[in-house]
């Protein structure tokens, strides 16, 4: 049984928590390892290295608006396939993210947070949602 009182803080905690995690990873391919650098890993793991450009600019802008409640169900449900491709990175790693070169469960548990907030709504204190009619 879901409680109707608290559902929506959760879902805010949750918006709160997945957006963090992906403006610190955006800033980490933009300041730390520079876009240049990140495009160079992704081929290296058979992305194009192109797609390290408009990857930082998702997290970024995606988890801004997580923070901030703009569309967070849409946002959420959006940035999932990037997640799926930062987890098919680390599927031959093993399970553990401190195995060499990071394991599989950390970007498979985003992938189930993301799609745990697209399906439990948009939370408290959202500044834009999405309603649907009918």
């Amino acid at each position: 049984m879901i409680d109707n009182k608290t559902a929506p803080y959760a879902a805010l905690v949750l918006r709160l928590a997945l957006g963090s995690m992906f403006i610190a990873h955006g800033l980490l391919k933009v300041m730390v390892f520079t876009l240049p650098g990140t495009a160079q890993f992704f081929a290296t793991v058979g992305f194009p290295g192109w797609l390290a450009y408009p990857t930082a600019f998702a997290e970024l802008a995606g988890g801004a608006a997580l923070i901030l409640g703009v569309y967070p169900r849409l946002v959420a449900a959006g940035l999932i396939p990037l997640l799926i491709g930062a987890s098919t990175v680390h599927l031959g790693n093993g399970w553990s993210f401190t195995n060499p070169n990071g394991g599989w469960e950390y970007p498979v548990f985003l992938v189930a947070a993301a799609l745990t907030l697209a399906l439990l709504g948009d939370g408290a204190f959202a500044l834009k949602t999405f309603t649907r009619k009918g």
